[in-house]
């Protein structure tokens, strides 16, 4: 258990019980939307496991304009917003402009700062401004102990409802790392730590729809790693068609086989939880 639970509906962040970030990387037609939150119902509902429904209305960060960013905020928080009404999940999706916290506050239960952008302090203002939840991802540039940095600035604008998530550090050239070390780190913060994997086996400067541009193979090594190091909850993208996802589809999971992929990672952490308090002496 965390220092601060943080309330996502009702899903208690941070606390024994592992939760669940997932969904399709960025907001795509109304087929892959509903066939993405119909199976993630079912996995909720046969484990026990509480989702949060995350979907991105815009990519900010692809490596060509040509690349398919999404549908855009008005557009991408109507779809949002369906799911919702339709499936009762909590939403999250990350904004990339102070101009967006606003009226994505009004849809969304999490918001999410990208790793690019976690020390930009406007939108941390306007974030925080909402009241909602947010998730602020670890970026890739920054040691996890400077995390605390981009913490206070939340806090400073009134808002405590914050969860950490660790998606790789960048080491040397197109690679990512993920140090088992930040999630001690992130933990110092008092706040739920997530451990966003799909994202940490994203090979830099290829591109997503390159099957070389993700290491899937390392999906199951790294996340029962991570599980097993310390972490509240979970951040895996999933799509029906992985192969076929408008982003990202080098590093998503087939949503079908994300119930077999996560038993594991509840086992370890059940047992993880079990041997939490327990400090070793050297």
């Amino acid at each position: 258990m965390s220092e601060k639970i943080i309330q996502v509906g009702d899903i208690s962040c941070g606390s024994d019980e592992l939760f669940l970030i997932s969904g399709p990387c960025v907001i795509e037609d109304e087929q892959v939307m509903l066939k993405t939150a119909e199976k993630l119902k079912e996995v909720s509902e046969r484990m026990n496991l509480k989702i949060i429904y995350k979907s991105s209305f815009t990519k900010d960060n692809r490596s060509s304009l040509k690349y398919y960013q999404g549908p855009g905020l008005d557009e991408g928080l109507k779809m949002l917003q369906r799911i919702k009404d339709d499936f009762g999940f909590t939403l999250l999706s990350d904004i990339h402009n102070p101009s967006q916290a606003a009226p994505a506050g009004e849809v969304l239960d999490v918001i999410q700062i990208p790793a690019y952008l976690c020390m930009q302090s406007e939108l941390l203002v306007e974030s925080a401004k909402t009241g909602k939840v947010v998730n602020l991802k670890h970026g890739q540039f920054l040691a996890p102990e400077n995390m605390i940095k981009p913490v206070q600035k939340l806090e400073e604008s009134g808002n405590s409802q914050v969860i950490l998530t660790e998606r790789g550090y960048t080491f040397g050239y197109n690679d990512l790392i993920v140090d088992p070390r930040s999630f001690y780190h992130l933990r110092q913060s008092g706040y739920p730590v997530v451990f966003d994997i799909t994202h940490s086996i994203r090979k830099y400067g290829i591109p997503s729809a390159d099957p070389k541009g993700g290491n899937r193979e390392f999906l199951p090594t790294i996340a029962r790693a991570g599980v097993a190091a310390g972490v509240d909850g979970v951040f895996i993208e999933t799509h029906p068609e992985p192969e076929k996802a408008l982003c990202d589809a080098a590093s998503q999971l087939c949503v079908y086989d994300l119930e077999e992929f996560i038993k594991p990672l509840i086992d370890i952490h059940n047992l993880e939880v079990n041997y939490r308090e327990k400090v070793v002496n050297s």
